[in-house]
């Protein structure tokens, strides 16, 4: 048995992890084109045929992502017709995004994005459930890991 040297880049996980999210984002950028839509607002589209209407605060969380990140990202939805912001009536400080007709009406062709991708990673509906769940319990370590270290 041949003992690898754990410093190749090839035996990082994070690497690993890096290079494949890169080669989907890029599997992703034609498909989500045909849409008019970039990979960060596709995601944020996600979010909202799941929960119309939340606030960027909410919509952050659920991406984990800074909202300082986001505002440009929704702006740009809201000048394509796709999202609109309004105040809160609950508390006027907050903006509840909420999908227009045109918003809800990509949720269709995003059914055939979906399919695709899980065509052209041809690991059948168990082997990405699988894979999806160690991402998730992986995150899921990271996530505690770094709450230890706060």
């Amino acid at each position: 048995m041949t003992v690898k040297d754990p410093l190749l880049l090839d035996q990082q996980l994070c690497f690993s992890l890096y290079s494949a999210s890169l080669a989907m984002t890029q599997l992703y950028k034609p498909l989500l084109e045909s849409m008019g839509l970039t990979f960060p607002q596709y995601l944020i589209m996600l979010v909202l045929w799941e929960h119309d209407g939340l606030t960027l605060k909410e919509l952050s969380n659920r991406l984990r992502q800074d909202s300082g990140a986001l505002t440009p990202v929704v702006k740009r939805l809201e000048a394509a017709g796709l999202v609109t912001r309004r105040r809160s009536t609950e508390d006027e400080r907050n903006l509840s995004i909420e999908l227009t007709p045109a918003g809800r009406g990509l949720r269709d062709q995003a059914n055939g994005v979906n399919g695709r991708v899980r065509e052209v990673c041809a690991l059948g509906d168990a082997g990405l459930d699988d894979l999806r769940e160690t991402l998730i319990m992986l995150r899921s370590r990271l996530d505690e890991e770094g709450a230890t270290r706060s």
